[in-house]
C-alpha cells in the first residue's frame, strides 16, 4: 500500500486538471481528518453547555416547535417525530434516530428523562422497544426547561442541511442536563463516559459556585459527592478515589448490585437482589447466576428467580446453613453484579465562534463553570430581547397615548381621509406619530376606543415602563443577573429534584476461591485424544464413556480442593484446581478448552496435587523429547493454579516436542526406546536440573529419521514390533550405561511400532495412596 501511494505522489495523485493536481495521501488525509471532525462535533460528543449530541437536540427542537408536543398536550407517534426530524433537522438513518428518541424515555437509561413515551419503550431485561409505528411520545417538563427560552433569542440559530429551516447551535438549557443524565459516546480518536448524577446536588454546587467562584473541585465534590444512577446500585470507591476521578476527568467508578438476605419459616434463608449496576440487563444477570447453579459451581444456591414489577426483585434461594455474604462475594466476581463505569469527562465545549465547539477533557469544576458562564449569558439574552419588546410595546402605547389625548379630532382625520395611507400620512404630521405608531392607531378596533379600554392601555403603559426599568437595571448589574441564574436554579431543583438512588460507602466483600468448592474425593479421567472429565466414583475402568477410537490415558485422584497439573508436548505446565474440572458421565471436555494452548499442542502427562498421592516435597520431574534431549525440573513452580496460557518447564528446538513427563526420584532408572529398535538405560540422576526452562540435555543420540517413541522409569517398559513382538526394556534385561550414547539394538530388523501402555490402575489399588 505505502509503495502503490509513493506511485501516486509520483504521478500527481493520477488526477490532473490543468496545472491543478492532487496528491492521494494528502487528499486521504484530509479527508479522514474531515470525517474525523464530523464524527466529533456533529455526531458523537455532547455539549458541555445543554448536554445533549446532536441528534437528542434535534428531537426535542423537533418537537418543541414542529410538532408542539407539549407535557400537557396530546402524544403522537413516534413514527411522526422521527419522520419529522429526519425530514428536515437529521439526514440520517431511521434506526438511529428512533434509538435516540426511545433512550430518553427510558427511566432506567437517563437518570432524569426527557420524553414521555407511551407504549413499549424496551426493560431493564434488555427487551427491544416497538417499533415507532406502535409507540407514541411527548416531551416531559424537564425537557421544557432545556426548550421554553428558544423563543426569547438566548441562543443562535443556523440553517438546517439543506437550507429550508433554522436550527439552535445549542438549546437554552436551565438545567446541567450532561450532569444530571450523563452522556456516552464513542468519535474518532477520542470517546466520552458521563456518569449521571443527582439534580439537587448538582443545583447546590452550581450554587455554591455562584456565591464562590473561587470554589476548586476538591471543594465541590463534598456536595456532588458521586454519581447517581439511575439503576440505584452501591458505589464501592472511596472519596479520595471520587475526587481524584473528579479533578482529572478520567477513572474507574467501582458499582455494585444492592441485596438483602430474607429470613424464611423453618430457619431457611433467602437473598434478595433489589439493584443491579447501570447499562446491565437484568435478565443477563438472572441468566448468569442460572448457569452457575446448573454448572453446580456455585453449590450454595439451589435456585434464582425474577420476581421483579417497577422494582428488581432477584430471590436466590439459599442451601440450609449457606452464608450469604460468601455468595454475593462469589456473584459479584462471576457475574455482571459488579462493574466498572469508566469515567470520561469529555465533551464539546465553546470556542470564539459561535457555530464552532471544540472537544476538551474536563474535570467537575470545569463543567459547572461552563453551563454557569453558559447559563449566564442566555439569562443575560432573555433579559435584552424582553427589554427590547417591552421598549416597542412601549413605544406603541405612547402613540395610543398621544391619539387618546385629542381623540375626537384623531376620528375627524380618519373620516376625512382617502385611505389609510392618507389617513396614516395625516395622523403623522399632526400627532408627530411614526409609521409603526400610525400604524397601530389605525389597526385598532373600535371597542379599543372605550373610556375603559382607554385607561387600560395607560395602566400597561406604566406597568411597562416599571418593567423595563426593573430590567434595565438588571442588565446593569452583574450580581443580579448572577442572582437570577441563581434563583432560577432553586426554582429548578425545588421542581424536580429527588433522593439519591445510588447509594456510597459500600464495602467489597473479600472473595476466597476455596470457599466455594465443596470437599470431596473426585477422580480426574484424562485420554490420549485430549478429553477430560470429573467423576465422583469409578468402580470399573472399562465402563466409562469415550468417544470412538479413543482410551484412558490417566487416572488422576485427589480432593476438590487440591489441583492437578497437565503437561503439554510443547513444554507448558496448566495447573487447574480438580474442582474445576468439567463434571460428568459423558465424554468430557477437551483439555484446550481449559486452557489456552497452542496449535498443534497437546497432553502427554499429568499429575495429582494431591499429598495423599504425590509427594511433592522436593518431587522432581522428568522429560524427555522426539530428538533425543532430556531435562529434570523441580515440581514446585507449577503447583500453584496457573493462567489459561499456562507456566512453561521446557523450551524445545524446531521440530521437536516431548513425548512424556513424569515424576521421579534420585535412584530411579530411566529407559529409552527409539523408533529404530534402540534402547538406552541410565540413571536418572545423570540427566541435569534445569533451574529454568531449557532444552535440556542428549540421552540417547539419535540416527537421522529416527525419534524416541516413549520412556519410562523404574523397572521399564513393554514395546511392541512392527510385526506384533513384544520385547521388555529395563534394567533388568539391559545394562546401565551413561547418557550420550546409542542404545542397545532391540532387533536386527523390526521396527518399534507403539509402547504398550501400562495398565491404569483405580484408586484403591493405588499402593501411594494414604488413606
Amino acid at each position: 500500500m505505502a509503495d502503490q501511494l509513493d506511485f501516486f505522489k509520483k504521478k500527481g495523485g493520477g488526477r490532473r486538471n490543468g496545472d491543478a493536481h492532487i496528491v492521494l495521501r494528502e487528499e486521504a488525509r484530509r479527508r479522514y481528518l474531515n470525517y474525523a471532525l464530523s464524527v466529533i462535533t456533529a455526531r458523537a460528543l455532547p455539549d458541555v453547555r445543554d448536554g445533549l449530541k446532536p441528534v437528542q437536540r434535534r428531537i426535542l427542537f423537533a418537537m418543541f416547535q414542529n410538532l408542539h408536543l407539549y407535557p400537557d398536550g396530546r402524544f403522537k407517534k413516534c413514527a411522526t417525530v422521527v419522520g419529522d426530524v429526519l425530514g428536515k433537522f437529521h439526514p440520517h438513518g431511521d434506526t438511529a434516530a428512533y434509538d435516540a428518541l426511545v433512550r430518553m424515555a427510558q427511566d432506567f437509561s437517563l437518570r432524569y428523562p426527557l420524553v414521555d413515551g407511551h407504549g413499549n419503550f424496551g426493560s431493564l431485561d434488555g427487551d427491544a422497544p416497538a417499533a415507532y409505528r406502535y409507540t407514541e411520545a411527548k416531551l416531559q417538563g424537564l425537557a421544557m426547561e432545556l426548550l421554553r427560552e428558544l423563543r426569547s433569542e438566548t441562543v443562535d440559530f443556523r440553517p438546517n442541511f439543506d437550507g429550508t429551516a433554522q436550527e439552535p447551535i445549542v438549546l437554552p438549557a436551565r438545567v446541567p442536563n450532561l450532569l444530571i443524565n450523563g452522556a456516552a459516546g464513542i468519535a474518532v480518536g477520542m470517546a466520552t463516559n458521563i456518569p449521571p448524577h443527582n439534580l439537587a446536588e448538582v443545583c447546590d454546587a452550581l450554587v455554591a459556585l455562584i456565591d464562590d467562584s473561587e470554589l476548586e473541585t476538591k471543594d465541590l465534590v463534598k456536595l456532588i459527592k458521586a454519581p447517581d444512577f439511575p439503576t440505584g446500585g452501591q458505589i464501592l470507591n472511596t472519596r479520595k478515589e471520587l475526587r481524584e476521578i473528579y479533578e482529572t476527568g478520567q477513572g474507574a467508578i467501582k458499582l455494585q448490585g444492592e441485596w438483602k438476605v430474607e429470613d424464611l419459616p423453618r430457619g431457611k434463608q433467602q437473598i434478595v437482589i433489589t439493584s443491579i449496576p447501570y447499562a446491565i440487563s437484568k435478565a443477563t444477570v438472572v441468566e448468569k447466576i442460572a448457569d452457575l447453579i446448573v454448572g453446580r459451581k456455585l453449590q450454595h444456591l439451589t435456585d434464582v428467580r425474577d420476581e421483579s414489577t417497577s422494582d428488581v426483585r432477584i430471590v436466590l434461594e439459599l442451601k440450609t446453613g449457606a452464608d450469604g455474604p460468601v455468595v454475593m462475594a462469589y456473584l459479584f466476581k462471576h457475574t455482571p453484579l459488579q462493574t466498572n463505569f469508566n469515567v470520561n469527562l469529555t465533551s464539546l465545549v465553546p470556542t470564539d465562534k459561535p457555530d464552532l465547539a471544540a472537544p476538551e477533557r474536563l474535570d467537575l469544576r470545569g463543567l459547572l463553570r461552563h453551563f454557569l458562564d453558559f447559563r449566564f449569558e442566555v439569562v443575560r439574552r432573555r433579559f435584552s430581547f424582553e427589554l427590547q419588546e417591552l421598549k416597542r410595546r412601549i413605544h406603541l402605547l405612547e402613540g395610543f397615548r398621544k391619539i387618546y389625548d385629542a381623540l375626537d379630532e384623531a376620528l375627524r382625520i380618519i373620516r376625512k381621509s382617502d385611505g389609510k395611507a392618507d389617513a396614516a400620512e395625516k395622523l403623522r404630521k399632526r400627532f408627530r406619530l411614526d409609521d409603526e405608531q400610525a400604524d397601530a392607531v389605525l389597526e385598532t378596533k373600535l371597542y379599543k376606543l372605550a373610556r375603559l379600554e382607554i385607561k387600560a392601555i395607560l395602566d400597561e403603559l406604566r406597568e411597562k415602563k416599571q418593567e423595563a426599568k426593573r430590567i434595565e437595571a438588571i442588565l446593569a448589574s452583574k450580581r443580579k443577573l448572577w442572582a437570577v441564574v441563581k434563583e432560577e436554579l432553586r426554582e429548578v431543583q425545588k421542581l424536580y429534584a429527588d433522593k439519591r438512588r445510588t447509594h456510597l460507602g459500600g464495602e467489597e466483600l473479600e472473595y476466597q476461591e476455596e470457599a466455594y468448592i465443596v470437599s470431596e474425593d473426585a477422580n480426574v479421567i484424562l485420554s490420549r485424544d485430549g478429553w477430560v472429565k470429573r467423576v465422583r466414583e469409578i468402580k470399573d475402568l472399562s465402563t466409562t464413556r469415550l468417544r470412538e477410537g479413543d482410551e484412558v490415558m490417566g487416572l488422576l485422584y485427589g480432593s476438590t480442593l487440591k489441583s492437578v497439573v497437565f503437561f503439554s508436548n510443547l513444554g507448558a505446565a496448566y495447573v487447574t484446581r480438580i474442582a474445576d474440572v468439567p463434571a460428568t458421565t459423558g465424554y468430557g471436555e477437551p483439555v484446550q478448552k481449559l486452557f489456552k494452548m497452542d496449535d498443534g499442542e497437546r497432553v502427554i502427562g499429568a499429575l495429582s496435587l494431591d499429598e495423599r498421592v504425590t509427594a511433592l516435597a522436593d518431587a522432581m520431574m522428568l522429560a524427555v523429547t522426539r530428538f533425543g534431549y532430556g531435562m529434570r525440573f523441580a515440581l514446585a513452580p507449577h503447583t500453584e493454579v496457573s493462567t489459561r496460557a499456562g507456566r512453561k518447564y521446557a523450551r524445545v528446538g524446531e521440530g521437536d516436542e516431548i513425548v512424556g513427563c513424569l515424576q521421579v526420584a534420585k535412584k530411579d532408572t530411566l529407559s529409552v526406546v527409539t523408533e529404530a529398535g534402540r534402547a538406552l538405560v541410565c540413571d536418572v540422576d545423570e540427566v541435569n536440573v534445569l533451574a529454568n526452562p531449557g532444552r535440556g540435555v542428549t540421552v540417547i543420540k539419535t540416527a537421522e529419521g529416527d525419534r524416541v517413541l516413549g520412556f519410562a522409569v523404574g523397572d521399564g517398559l513393554t514395546v511392541e514390533t512392527d510385526k506384533g513382538k513384544r520385547i521388555e526394556v529395563g534394567p533388568k534385561r539391559y545394562e546401565v550405561t551413561s547418557r550420550g550414547g546409542k542404545g542397545h539394538a532391540l532387533s536386527k530388523k523390526d521396527r518399534i511400532a507403539r509402547i504398550v501402555p501400562p495398565e491404569v490402575k483405580l484408586p484403591g489399588q493405588t499402593p501411594e495412596l494414604v488413606n
